[in-house]
């Protein structure tokens, strides 16, 4: 970006919503300690960041020297300046969309969590990433869930961090010595596609099935560590067809991608269940990609098993998508789309 000393791009009416004239508010943002390289990295490339934020937020937002306006609405106005001022503490370094995503996503819960879904404050998981923490209201009812509950339901559009925190929540378990072992599973269902014959070993047809949890466990415990935890059997990744017959005592069970199974391998996977284990089944209703008239077993369970002791269901939407932008603005134009049909 130029100096950051110069005004703002000229603002489109159409950029924000239109400010109710009765709750209309303007706020003059100045930062401690006052530094140009942060600012610099606070606004982004092309004032790019401050522009997120205006469309994310319904506010404008203008730079004069090294102070920000803020004009919107005044709820919208005070969750911005709490967003910039969390993005300025972390501008030491280039923000990136993940950060930026994160602190608006965490905003937009704002209201949500004074209605009793708490902080996330207290949830410290022993992971690799240290600022791991539930971004949304039904983030930290998730991890909380995960955390009490002998079986916990994460279901929702991508995006939202069913995966990611439920194998966090696995490794913590593992960390702490709560469970010896990690078992991850998902159906190997192919996404509208028929991709045939696969080369190789066992293992090489059905990587491709399991590559987002491996990633998952690469990104909060380390190549390394994931390495030697498989060679110990503290870890294994298989496909759901393999869990028949088994019982699975003193283990955190994942189940990914559980709207492509059918209802007997929904049945026989929940009763794999042994002592001392936890279970979490996550999946997306709107992605189904079973052939036509084949029931979802994770719809069925979310319908038979909804008020069972000990099981607790999570129903993320896309305001708790925490990716690009863009991302909740699909889910949210398709879920309109199915509504109307």
């Amino acid at each position: 970006m130029g100096d950051v000393g110069h005004a703002s791009r000229p603002h489109n009416p159409g950029d924000a919503r239109p400010a109710d004239p009765a709750t209309a508010l303007t706020l003059r943002l100045t930062f401690e300690p006052a530094d140009n390289r942060r600012l610099s990295h606070l606004c982004g490339p092309l004032d790019e960041h401050l522009r997120t934020v205006e469309s994310a937020l319904g506010v404008r937002l203008a730079r004069r020297g090294e102070a920000l306006a803020i004009d919107g609405p005044a709820a919208a106005c005070r969750k911005a300046e709490t967003v910039l001022r969390a993005l300025y503490s972390r501008a030491g370094r280039p923000i990136g969309p993940q950060v930026l995503q994160a602190a608006l996503a965490e905003a937009r819960g704002e209201a949500a969590s004074a209605d009793g879904d708490g902080a996330s404050d207290d949830l410290v998981l022993r992971t690799r990433r240290a600022d791991l923490i539930g971004r949304t209201p039904r983030q930290v009812q998730y991890l909380r869930q995960m955390l009490t509950s002998d079986i916990t339901f994460g279901i929702g559009p991508a995006g939202t961090g069913k995966t990611f925190l439920a194998v966090a929540c696995a490794v913590d378990a593992l960390e702490r010595q709560g469970v010896q072992r990690i078992v991850l599973t998902r159906p190997a269902v192919e996404a509208g596609e028929r991709l045939g014959f696969l080369p190789g070993d066992l293992a090489q047809k059905v990587d491709p099935y399991l590559r987002p949890l491996y990633d998952a466990l690469y990104d909060l415990m380390g190549f390394d560590r994931v390495t030697k935890a498989f060679e110990r059997g503290q870890l294994e990744i298989a496909p759901l067809a393999f869990m028949r017959g088994r019982t699975l005592n003193n283990a955190f069970v994942i189940l990914d991608e559980a709207q492509n199974t059918t209802r007997e391998q929904m049945k026989m996977f929940l009763t794999r269940m042994g002592f001392g284990s936890r279970c979490v089944v996550t999946g997306d209703v709107s992605q189904i990609d079973l052939p036509g008239g084949v029931p979802s077993g994770l719809v069925e369970a979310a319908r038979v098993l909804d008020r069972v002791q000990g099981i607790a269901f999570t129903h993320f939407t896309a305001a708790d998508v925490v990716r690009h932008p863009l991302v909740a603005r699909i889910v949210e134009a398709y879920d309109a789309a199915r509504e109307a049909t």
